[in-house]
C-alpha cells in the first residue's frame, strides 16, 4: 500500500471512529439526532457553518474555476461574505422561534410560522430535490480525490461506495453530532493545507504571488479581468446577490442554526466568518498557479487542476495528506446533507402527508431508516447520472433561493404574508427555475430588447421576481381580515 493511500485510509477510519464516538453520553432522540439537543456553543456552530464553505465543490471547483475562468471565480469569495452580514440580523429571530416551538427542520419552520402543513410538505419536496444533487456532487468529488491521490489504486466507483458507507454509519449512529466532531478535524487540516498550497506553489513555480500574476497576464491577456459578455461584471454582481440570498436557505445550513444554545453565537460568527472566507483566496491561487503549469485541461477536467499540479510537485506521502483533507471536505458536508434529507423525509414528508400525529420516537426511527436509502440513491445518481447533475445542482441553488421571500416576511413583527401567498410564490418560482434551467434559457434570450449590459443578469432573478410578484398578489387577495370584512358585509 502506497504512503498516499495509507494516509487517506487512516483519515477515513479516524473520521468513522470520531463520528461514532460523538454519540457517547447522549440519548439519540429526534431533537438530539437532528439538532444536537440545541446545545452547541460558538465553536461548534462556527465549524458547522464554516463546513458549508469548504466542500469538495470549493476544494476542486474553486481551484478549477480559477484555472478555467480566471477573474469570475471571485464571486465565490463575495457571496459568502454578504450572506454572513445578512445572518447577523436574520438568524437570531429564526433561532428564537425554532427554540420556542421545538423546530427541527426548515420545512417544520415553515409549517409552524404559516400554520400550514401543506406548505411544509412543499418546502420539504423542494429541499430534497435540491439536496440530492448536492450530495451527489460531494460523492463525485470524493471519487475524483481518492482515485487521483491514490495514484489510481482505488477506483473512483470504489471510493464513492466506501465514502457513502462511512457517512451512512456515523450519521445513523450519531446524527449531527458526528458531523460536528468531524468538522473540527476537517477545518484544522484544510486550513493548514490550503494556506500551504496557496503560498508555496506560487513561490515554487513563479517566485511569488506578484510574479505569478504578471506571468499569467503576459501569457494569457484578459484572463485576470471580467469578459465583456457571459461571465461579465453584470453576471458577477447578480450572481453574488442571488447566491447570498440563497446561502442560508439550503436546508442543512438553515438546520445548523437550530443546534446553537444561544442567539449571540450568530452575531459572533457573523463577525468572524467573513475573515474565514479569505482562505478561499489561497484555493484560487492554486488554480491560477496551475493555469500555466498544467495547461490544456478542458470541461470537467479543470477540477483536477489542484491535484495534477500537486502530483507533479510533491512526494506521494504529501499528496496523501492533500487527498485526506479532500476526503474530509466530502464527508463532513455529505453527512450534514444526509442527516437533513433523512429528517425532511421522516419529519416533514411522512409526518406531513401520511401520519400527522406520529410520535417523535417513530419519526426518529424512520429518519435513521432513510439514511442508507438516501445514500444509495445518491450513489446511483453519482455513478449513472452523467453530466446532467451539473444542471441539477445549479437548479438546486435557484430552488432554495425561492424560499427567501417567505422566510424574511415571516420574521416581521406583523407578517402580512399568508400561507397561500407563500405556497404559490414558491411553487411558481420553482417552476420558472425548472423551465429556464432545462431549456438553458438566459435573460438575453427571454428579453432580447434589453441593453447588452443587462443580458448577463443571472437567470435566477427572473424566477425570484416572478415569485415575489405572485407572493405579494396572492397574499393581498387572501388576507384573513379582508375575508372577514367581506363575510360581515354579506351578512348585513
Amino acid at each position: 500500500m502506497s504512503s498516499a493511500l495509507l494516509l487517506i485510509v487512516a483519515v477515513t477510519l479516524f473520521a468513522l471512529f470520531l463520528g461514532i464516538r460523538a454519540r457517547r453520553g447522549h440519548d439519540m432522540s429526534l431533537e438530539q439526532w437532528t439538532v444536537g439537543g440545541r446545545s452547541f456553543g460558538t465553536a461548534f456552530v462556527f465549524l458547522l457553518m464554516a463546513g458549508e464553505i469548504y466542500t469538495t465543490f470549493t476544494f476542486l471547483g474553486g481551484s478549477g474555476f480559477a484555472y478555467g475562468k480566471g477573474a469570475p471565480v471571485y464571486y465565490i469569495l463575495a457571496y459568502g461574505t454578504l450572506a454572513y452580514v445578512l445572518s447577523y440580523w436574520m438568524l437570531p429571530p429564526v433561532w428564537r422561534f425554532a427554540k420556542t416551538h421545538r423546530v427541527v427542520s426548515q420545512p417544520h419552520f415553515f409549517t409552524r410560522k404559516y400554520e400550514s402543513p401543506s406548505l411544509g410538505v412543499l418546502v420539504a419536496i423542494v429541499d430534497v430535490a435540491a439536496l440530492i444533487p448536492y450530495l451527489v456532487l460531494q460523492l463525485k468529488g470524493l471519487g475524483i480525490i481518492v482515485s487521483t491521490a491514490s495514484y489510481g489504486v482505488i477506483s473512483s466507483s470504489a471510493a464513492i461506495w466506501i465514502g457513502a458507507a462511512v457517512v451512512t454509519i456515523y450519521v445513523t449512529v450519531s446524527g449531527v453530532r458526528g458531523s460536528a466532531w468531524n468538522s473540527v478535524v476537517k477545518d484544522l487540516l484544510i486550513l493548514a493545507i490550503v494556506l500551504f498550497l496557496g503560498i508555496y506553489l506560487p513561490i515554487h513555480y513563479y517566485g511569488g504571488l506578484g510574479q505569478m500574476f504578471h506571468a499569467i497576464d503576459a501569457a494569457r491577456p484578459g484572463f485576470l479581468t471580467f469578459p465583456e459578455k457571459g461571465s461579465s461584471v453584470t453576471w458577477f454582481q447578480s450572481t453574488v446577490l442571488l447566491t447570498a440570498l440563497g446561502f442560508f436557505m439550503w436546508p442543512h445550513t438553515f438546520g445548523s442554526v437550530f443546534t446553537a444554545k444561544d442567539e449571540r453565537i450568530f452575531r459572533r460568527n457573523a463577525i468572524v466568518l467573513p475573515l474565514y472566507q479569505l482562505l478561499l483566496l489561497f484555493v484560487f491561487f492554486v488554480g491560477v498557479a496551475a493555469a500555466l503549469k498544467v495547461p490544456g485541461r478542458k470541461g470537467g477536467d479543470i477540477d483536477l487542476s489542484l491535484f495534477k499540479l500537486s502530483l507533479q510537485t510533491f512526494d506521494p506521502w504529501f499528496v496523501g495528506v492533500i487527498g485526506a483533507a479532500g476526503v474530509l471536505t466530502a464527508l463532513v458536508p455529505g453527512s450534514m446533507i444526509l442527516t437533513t434529507a433523512s429528517t425532511l423525509l421522516a419529519n416533514d414528508v411522512y409526518r406531513g402527508l401520511v401520519q400527522r400525529n406520529a410520535s417523535d420516537e417513530t419519526v426518529a426511527r424512520l429518519a435513521r431508516f432513510f439514511v442508507p436509502v438516501v445514500a444509495v440513491v445518491a450513489v446511483l445518481f453519482t455513478l449513472h447520472g452523467g453530466e446532467t447533475i451539473v444542471a441539477l445542482l445549479l437548479m438546486g441553488y435557484s430552488f432554495v433561493t425561492q424560499l427567501f421571500p417567505a422566510i424574511i416576511c415571516s420574521l416581521a413583527p406583523r407578517n402580512r404574508a399568508t400561507k397561500q401567498g407563500a405556497f404559490c410564490g414558491i411553487l411558481v418560482g420553482v417552476a420558472v427555475v425548472a423551465v429556464t434551467t432545462i431549456f438553458k434559457m438566459s435573460v438575453g434570450q427571454l428579453m432580447p430588447f434589453l441593453p447588452d449590459a443587462l443580458k448577463d443578469v443571472n437567470i435566477g432573478f427572473i424566477a425570484l421576481a416572478v415569485n415575489v410578484v405572485v407572493f405579494v398578489v396572492v397574499s393581498a387577495v387572501t388576507q384573513p381580515h379582508a375575508q372577514a370584512d367581506q363575510s360581515r358585509v354579506h351578512t348585513h
